[in-house]
């Protein structure tokens, strides 16, 4: 033990066995730890002994520290005000300090073709805001409800610039988008749907479904059947939503619940507050490891609510605290009524800390474990397939199509286990018409590996230019069977497996081309492989629902007298839609490649009975 901790332990076995409060220095004398203690004598001596046996967030304090002064007290609780107010006074760097930066949350409106969004700040002198309001959580969540129910664009697109200018999203095809930028959707019917989203955000879900009931029935009333039809699926729309939220709620009426997690030395506490039964807002904090896991829940409490937060009558833990009856009676003296600090051990109250508790892990992950986890899940990948070295660099494909139509494929890119979208390519099958996944996937990655031998030539080590170190198939043994042929004659020696789903479409295995390999206890290479094998599906999907919708418009088009192929292929791309084709000018379609003026008066006729 060097001198400086003799001295400062010497001066520690001094102290008296009675309550009070401790206060280290460095050795400029600034103050860097505040505690409180039942008995100071062993609590300030337990610093000074062994180092081993401390966190390294305490070694790291005492390394620190060199002197200490105290102030006696005479109880527990006395000891937990005081110390309470010097740490607010003092804010020591080794506490837990919880800054209270929540600031406010707006519902911003922007003007033309408006549309609705959850912001932290007023910074746009030309929109509109309601607010402002404490609980983020809550508004982030109404916009969201509320741009549902009334299929609000939430892309990034601008209106009107960009109406008629693209395709509408997945989205439109979901059922969740209006798709303005179809140019199906007028600018006053739009607007209707803004105004009645602004009311679901004000007066909230029960009174807008009155308001809307009494639309509905005046509506049917008038024999405006369409329209009080697509009031009622508003309706069900509202309350599938308000049934949805009661998914997570609280037999109490006012509660906060409380959870702790470390991973690593490194702490996250979550925070659920419930107001009339239901879920308001949610908050996490990260913090170091310091002393044990009731003492920092109890710090915790205490800094929480000092910050002027509304105390409710009752909190939900997920661990025991230290010093509880002096926490209890200090936060029911500050609320001017009892608090309930309580632990669930069994039904819904334990199920919601269970909850919290998950939500301080997964933010925890997200912080610090993040490439980690990754790392991790690509080792064991690697272990499980074989591999010599860990692949950094993933290709996944998938076929698409509908009854042997339309066919195309997806190629997804996975680098460091993260998605690499900057890398996805599509691929039309173009080889043979009808149904054939197998040979699909080898026309597919024939077409691949020529690509990579014309831009390795051109020296490119990018995109195509660069070979994977692994390669997933979307599909079992008779994929990987079917392309093996090809990577031979390419003479490219890149592992090749086949992702297995089960018949409820999950993923379940790894297909070698001869067996299975399964994940079994490899949970982590299993979660990688399963978002993999989803994102390359999604992506293949996509693209074949574009050009299959594409396929379908350019065939009503064939069907006017005087346009094949060809010329539905040139208004398609010119217009995008039938409804643009139709309400085009002459003028407009004879500058399309290949219309004539007959072609313009069969298309006129066709659309318009002239």
């Amino acid at each position: 033990m060097d001198q400086r901790l003799r001295r400062l332990k010497d001066k520690a076995n001094k102290l008296p066995l009675t309550p009070g409060v401790y206060i280290m220095k460095d050795k400029d004398g600034k103050i860097i730890y505040i505690g409180k203690a039942k008995a100071l004598k062993n609590r300030v001596s337990q610093y000074f002994g062994s180092q081993e046996k401390h966190l390294t967030k305490v070694r790291r304090m005492v390394e620190n520290v060199q002197d200490f002064d105290y102030i006696l007290t005479d109880s527990e609780f006395e000891a937990l005000v005081l110390e309470c107010s010097l740490i607010k006074q003092n804010t020591p760097k080794y506490n837990i300090l919880l800054k209270d930066d929540k600031g406010f949350s707006y519902i911003k409106i922007t003007r033309g073709w408006r549309n609705i969004y959850a912001v932290l700040q007023q910074d746009d002198p030309e929109a509109d805001y309601l607010g402002p309001y404490t609980a983020g959580y809550s508004v982030t969540r109404a916009v969201e409800q509320a741009k549902k129910i009334y299929k609000l664009p939430t892309c990034n697109k601008v209106f009107p610039r960009d109406v008629g200018k693209g395709r509408p999203c997945l989205n439109y095809h979901l059922g969740l988008c209006c798709a303005p930028c179809s140019g199906k959707v007028s600018l006053g019917d739009y607007l209707k749907r803004v105004d009645d989203a602004l009311d679901f955000l004000k007066f909230g879900g029960k009174e807008t479904v009155k308001k809307l009931t009494e639309e509905m029935e005046q509506a049917a009333e008038n024999l405006e059947f369409e329209k009080a039809a697509n009031i009622r699926d508003t309706i069900r729309s509202i309350e599938k939503v308000g049934s949805s939220q009661k998914v997570v709620s609280s037999t109490y009426k006012e509660q906060d619940v409380f959870a702790l997690n470390i991973i690593e030395g490194k702490a996250c506490f979550a925070v659920l507050r419930f107001k009339d039964h239901s879920l308001y807002d949610s908050e996490h904090f990260f913090a170091d490891e310091i002393g044990s896991e009731e003492g920092m829940r109890s710090d915790f409490l205490i800094s929480y609510y000092s910050m002027d937060r509304k105390l409710p009558p009752r909190i939900e833990l997920d661990g025991e605290i230290e010093d509880k009856e002096s926490v209890v009676r200090y936060l029911s003296e500050k609320r001017g009524a009892g608090v309930a600090i309580v632990v669930p051990q069994k039904g819904e109250q334990a199920r919601l800390t269970e909850m919290c508790k998950a939500n301080a892990a997964q933010k925890l992950a997200e912080k610090y474990l993040g490439k980690d986890r990754s790392k991790e899940a690509l080792e064991e990948l690697a272990v499980m397939l074989g591999l010599k070295e860990t692949p950094g660099y993933i290709e996944a494909y998938d076929i698409s199509h509908t009854g042997g139509s339309n066919n195309v494929a997806g190629m997804v890119v996975f680098e460091n286990g993260k998605p690499l979208k900057s890398a996805y390519r599509r691929f039309s099958v173009k080889g043979f018409s009808g149904q054939d996944d197998y040979r699909s996937m080898a026309e597919v990655l024939d077409r691949r590996l020529n690509e990579y031998k014309k831009h390795s030539e051109d020296g490119e080590t990018d995109g195509f230019g660069r070979l994977p170190d692994l390669i997933l198939l979307d599909g079992g043994k008779g994929q990987v069977n079917a392309v093996i042929p090809v990577m031979n004659a390419h003479g490219v020696n890149v592992p090749l497996f086949g992702m297995v789903k089960d018949n409820k479409h999950r993923t379940s295995a790894i297909s070698t081309g001869g067996g299975r390999i399964d994940f079994n206890s490899r949970k982590k290479a299993f979660q990688l492989v399963t978002s993999i094998q989803d994102e390359v599906h999604r992506y293949a999907v996509a693209y074949h629902r574009k050009k299959h919708t594409k396929t379908a418009l350019s065939a009503a088009l064939t069907e006017i007298k005087g346009i094949g192929p060809a010329k539905a292929k040139s208004l398609m791309i010119k217009f995008g839609t039938l409804d643009r084709i139709g309400n085009a000018t002459q003028e407009e379609l004879l500058s399309v490649k290949g219309i004539t003026a007959e072609n313009v008066r069969e298309i006129k006729k066709s659309f318009h009975g002239e």
